[in-house]
């Protein structure tokens, strides 16, 4: 078997030279969201263009570079000329860039987004001045959409377990000293200091132990773990042993939800690199250390992602949570001392160890060092998967990051943490991104999840949107959870319905702080804070639904009718979408709503190009 220093040497002379390739290369981010929006049409395009015209170009699939707005994207690398990226790309307009570019002479800038590699080209920035860039830093995303994610030889050449090299150097204690030194907190969302759960099960008497990577990300709007795997799942892998090391673990597992197929499929190709290197196995790297992982596809449950829970479903027992203590570090995973870390949190640990904790803990606040990912989505202009320096404002990322509010609409409110987090109004965009500063406002920093609203978004659909998520995600063992989730979402469902009073809010308030602080775990704990922000924060549009029967924001079905003006050109697309038939006139000719068969789905809204219909 060859050295790990064989083969990163072999690695980079394949890095160099790809880096010196005198043929073209184009790189297609093929994660799961430029999947979805036709990557993988785009690669055949290139491929029948080589076959068919007998164009000399390599093709590789990388991960997802985060600018989930303009996919599918792709780099077009030409010899001797600035690297491009490109986006929106869809097989005719790969053909147009083949043609244009790699056969002939002009870059086509008017679709290109920005260099890459530091060049400038004609009025395009490069990549790390793009605006949805320019205050981002990626460590941890440094090789989505640079590696081939299955290509082991790509993570060696960048970098790859120098990590996990340097840690088998030291004694675990002083692995540890150097995680508590970045300042690293869990970026599972309670943010714990990762030194000290490691610590704490380091010094439990005991064997075996485990560390347990938590990749069962089930925010809704949530995919910064999902798109880490497969952009760069060795990253998470390194950390884990790592991790194994400096805690005395000897077996490591990965809980990850089967609905991610593709980030399974790396993990797989990559765990069968790592044992083919002799990173996995007895003596790893000639050392005292032995180490193995195994993959545990769990069925989607989002109590699971409470570690307790988490711990049951790996012991093939029904996800539920128990009341802690004792704490998994002590007694976890079969009895035994288990540390449960999330994907991100690994990942981070591979960079500290291998680039050294300061390099790490120069990021951030003093509370709260380093960076973070987030899934940016809702109402923004450009949504994407971003990392950023921990302290940074809300305003930075919605506006300078994202661009602002889509379609030129006024903001309304964010959603941090997720379904467990918080509405936060335009008063508190200048909050730094911090544990602590979130959770003054009412909100969580949670995994990573940011939707942000404009003003069509009304306070109590937004509550009652995300209750129903963790309502129905209940694993309904104790009754506050269990029962008081349900009647708060029934008083929802009335002040919706126009029916509530206001005693009713009262109730809703009430019944709020009881299940927050009666739940046993922590699903029901934070299921009330999207109720509990909206009714801090937008008092006045619940009160407008009891008192006044109206939905402000005109969404709620019950309080809102539609109406058509005389903006109307009888165009007639409303009333051939119109599901209910509800819509009638000539061509040409105004039309009308028949309020009695209207079901206010707002179809004939969203598709009036002439602003014609309105909501009263």
């Amino acid at each position: 078997m060859r050295t790990l220093d064989a083969l990163r040497q072999e690695a980079t002379q394949t890095w160099q030279a790809l880096e010196q390739e005198t043929r073209p290369r184009v790189l297609v981010g093929a994660a799961t969201c430029g999947r979805a929006a036709g990557a993988l049409a785009v690669i055949e395009a290139v491929e029948k263009a080589r076959r068919e015209r007998g164009l000399e170009v390599l093709v590789t699939e990388v991960g997802c570079l985060g600018l989930c707005c303009m996919e599918p994207v792709v780099t077009v690398y030409k010899p001797g000329r600035p690297a491009i990226l490109y986006g929106n790309v869809t097989p005719p307009v790969m053909n147009e860039i083949l043609q244009r570019w790699l056969l002939g002479d002009d870059p086509c800038l008017d679709r290109a987004i920005a260099t890459v590699n530091g060049d400038r080209l004609d009025g395009i920035p490069p990549f790390h001045e793009h605006p949805m860039l320019k205050a981002q830093s990626r460590l941890i995303l440094r090789n989505c959409g640079v590696i081939d994610p299955t290509n082991f030889h790509h993570y060696l050449a960048r970098g790859g377990y120098l990590g996990l090299e340097n840690a088998l150097r030291m004694p675990p204690e002083m692995v540890i000293e150097q995680v508590k030194r970045s300042g690293l907190r869990g970026r599972g969302g309670a943010g714990f200091p990762t030194w000290r759960k490691w610590q704490l099960c380091r010094e439990v008497p005991g064997s075996p132990k485990y560390i347990i990577c938590n990749a069962d990300e089930g925010d809704p709007g949530a995919f910064m773990n999902r798109a880490l795997l497969e952009g760069d799942p060795h990253s998470m892998l390194e950390g884990m042993l790592i991790a194994g090391y400096a805690i005395g673990a000897s077996k490591g597992y990965i809980y990850i939800r089967a609905e991610y197929p593709l980030a399974v499929q790396r993990l797989r190709t990559a765990i069968s690199q790592m044992r083919e290197a002799g990173l996995l196995g007895e003596h790893i790297l000639d050392s005292s250390f032995s180490f193995d992982i195994e993959i545990r596809e769990g069925a989607g449950a989002f109590v699971c992602g409470e570690e307790t829970a988490l711990i049951a479903s790996i012991e093939g027992r029904r996800g539920m949570p128990r009341p802690r203590p004792p704490f998994p570090a002590q007694s976890g995973l079969w009895g035994r001392p288990t540390v449960i870390n999330n994907v991100e949190t690994l990942a981070a640990v591979s960079h500290i160890l291998r680039d050294g904790p300061d390099s790490y803990a120069r990021l951030g606040t003093s509370n709260a060092r380093g960076t973070k990912t987030f899934s940016l989505a809702g109402k923004v202009q450009r949504t994407g998967l971003i990392e950023v320096p921990l302290g940074i404002t809300l305003r930075q990322i919605i506006f300078d990051i994202g661009g602002g509010i889509a379609e030129g609409r006024a903001f309304k409110a964010v959603q941090t943490g997720g379904p467990s987090g918080g509405c936060l109004p335009a008063s508190h965009l200048d909050t730094p991104v911090d544990y602590e500063s979130l959770t003054a406002a009412g909100s969580i920093m949670g995994s990573g999840g940011l939707v942000v609203m404009d003003d069509r978004n009304c306070a109590v659909d937004i509550a009652h949107y995300f209750l129903s998520f963790t309502q129905a995600e209940s694993c309904g063992k104790c009754p506050p959870c269990r029962v008081g989730t349900q009647r708060m979402l029934w008083i929802l469902e009335s002040i919706q319905a126009g029916t509530a009073t206001m005693e009713d809010l009262d109730l809703l308030e009430s019944l709020a702080q009881t299940v927050k602080a009666g739940s046993l775990c922590g699903l029901g704990q934070t299921a009330p804070n999207p109720v509990l922000t909206t009714l801090r924060y937008f008092r006045s549009e619940y009160e407008a639904h009891v008192r006044d029967r109206r939905c402000p924001a005109g969404v709620c079905r019950a309080l809102i009718t539609y109406r058509i003006t005389d903006e109307c050109t009888g165009c007639t697309l409303c009333a051939r979408l119109c599901p209910m038939g509800a819509i009638s006139g000539q061509r040409k000719q105004k039309h009308v709503i028949d309020p009695n068969r209207c079901e206010r789905c707002g179809a004939c809204l969203d598709a009036c190009s002439y602003r014609a219909i309105v909501v009263n």
